[in-house]
């Protein structure tokens, strides 16, 4: 027997667990918004997928003196309650290349929904890019990963 076979060997568990540890590099998890003017921390959203859709909602509020923001701009059902526990991603579809795209993306700082667009930025996986459409303008936010 060759000397070799042992080398294909780890080899090839090597490649399969590399290409495993990627695979996991989900958009799944928990994710920490950061202000796209200032770059200050703002929330822990917690992105899960229901039903084969992206959903998310806001578990934290960690920007200082807003811990337990209300949606005063709000209307409707969701008019002055708390943002924590707040649903603001609503079933994105994935396009089967890993961007997650839906029309419902909830600001509750500025009470609006947007259409919108969310993926893994392919350099850092664990950076997260969340873009919000208004019309034919958009703005991108960069939320990073909470490793726990």
């Amino acid at each position: 027997m060759s000397k070799r076979h042992p080398r294909i060997f780890i080899f090839i568990a090597v490649f399969f667990l590399t290409a495993y540890n990627v695979s996991c590099q989900e958009i799944v998890g928990k994710w920490k918004t950061i202000d796209d003017r200032y770059g200050t921390p703002k929330a822990i959203v917690e992105l899960y997928k229901e039903g084969g859709l992206l959903h998310g909602k806001v578990l934290e509020i960690v920007e200082k003196g807003k811990e337990n923001a209300l949606c005063i701009k709000c209307d409707g059902d969701l008019k002055n309650k708390p943002v924590e526990g707040m649903k603001i991603i609503f079933g994105f579809k994935d396009n089967g290349e890993g961007v997650y795209k839906g029309k419902k993306l909830f600001d509750p700082e500025q009470a609006m929904t947007f259409r919108g667009r969310i993926w893994l930025d392919p350099d850092n996986p664990n950076q997260l890019k969340v873009r919000g459409y208004l019309a034919f303008l958009y703005r991108t936010q960069t939320w990073i990963r909470v490793v726990e």
